[in-house]
């Protein structure tokens, strides 16, 4: 089963999504929907609002009748991964996400919130580059970070990360306990973990409203959300031979961006298709994301900015077309 998915703006915190508007073929604004979640059986954690859709998140297949229906209602296996197109026209919040050991004991969840970036372009925000802030890069300690907490000296906590000023087709590996912020001007397609666990250092939002205390420390207290960050110094040098992934050719045409030796969470390959491509079967399910040009995935018309979801067990099909395409996989071996 191929399913082609509608596309799915999620209201965020922070504004941003006129890039992802241009991705898909038409002229944009910023706004509050900075997120399109792809192939997505999870609902998002978002403050009460006026009126905020059912089920927020839950991605919606376009059915051969011409009607809709959530996915995860038309699939029978788990699908344990999530993948977005994400547009920033602001910084985001300093935050970072629980590693799946963190999850058990602070969340009882089997899962956390490591993630992976390719970042896919970006523009200029008050005349810089995009960028992004990653990684404690001097010693610091619970009690320094809370005491910067306490206070919202936002600057003094940005100042504890790295800069990278970031360019298309790189591609960033972002693991559970690393502290983090998505910069202002950055177009990314993001595979993670299917949770929506973030606790963040900000209490105020892009409009400087006050941020609801349950979304900055999910439910753990302004003690204990502390124990999500991984406390590592690491020098410029040392932080991206450990973030910055470098491409592995599998064959022409196909390259592994992150393998499951890289992390057990989730694989993301990149294709580029020039004609025909015929893709073997196989027995994980995945979401593919058509980041350039247009085609056709088994018979299926798809363009820059599409989704499909391909079930498990997937017989072989066939791709035909100009097109750069983003395979997202879940975690190998689980009962699929």
């Amino acid at each position: 089963m191929i399913l082609k998915l509608e596309e799915n703006r999620v209201w965020r915190m922070y504004t941003g999504g006129k890039l992802l508007d241009e991705l898909h073929g038409r002229a944009g604004e910023d706004g509050c929907c900075p997120e399109d979640w792809l192939a997505s059986v999870v609902e998002a954690i978002n403050p009460p609002r006026e009126n905020p859709p059912e089920h927020e998140g839950l991605s919606r297949a376009i059915l051969a009748c011409g009607e809709t229906a959530y996915l995860r209602d038309l699939i029978d296996t788990p699908f344990n991964v999530l993948t977005k197109f994400l547009d920033s026209a602001v910084r985001l919040h300093i935050q970072v996400h629980p590693d799946k050991e963190t999850a058990r004991r602070l969340f009882h969840s089997e899962y956390g919130k490591t993630e992976a970036w390719y970042i896919l372009g970006g523009r200029e925000i008050a005349g810089e580059a995009p960028y992004i802030l990653m990684g404690f890069k001097e010693e610091v300690t619970p009690a320094i970070l809370k005491d910067l907490f306490d206070r919202q000296d936002t600057e003094g906590m940005a100042a504890l990360l790295h800069k990278i000023y970031v360019r298309p087709g790189e591609v960033y590996f972002v693991r559970g306990g690393l502290p983090h912020a998505i910069g202002p001007g950055v177009l990314l397609l993001e595979v993670q973990e299917p949770t929506d666990y973030t606790v963040s250092l900000e209490t105020l939002d892009a409009h400087g409203n006050e941020v609801p205390a349950q979304l900055i420390h999910q439910g753990l207290g302004f003690e204990k959300m502390f124990e999500c960050f991984h406390y590592v110094r690491q020098s410029y040098e040392e932080l991206l031979a450990s973030v910055r992934m470098e491409p592995k050719a599998l064959s022409p045409g196909l390259e592994e961006l992150i393998s499951y030796d890289d992390t057990p969470c989730f694989c993301l390959r990149r294709l580029s298709i020039s004609g025909v491509w015929e893709q073997a079967s196989g027995e994980l399910p995945y979401t593919l994301a058509v980041t350039k040009g247009e085609g056709t995935v088994s018979g299926i018309a798809v363009k820059q900015g599409g989704c499909l979801f391909v079930s498990a067990n997937q017989e072989a099909y066939v791709i035909e077309g100009e097109m750069e395409i983003l395979q997202c996989l879940p975690p190998r071996g689980e009962n699929q």
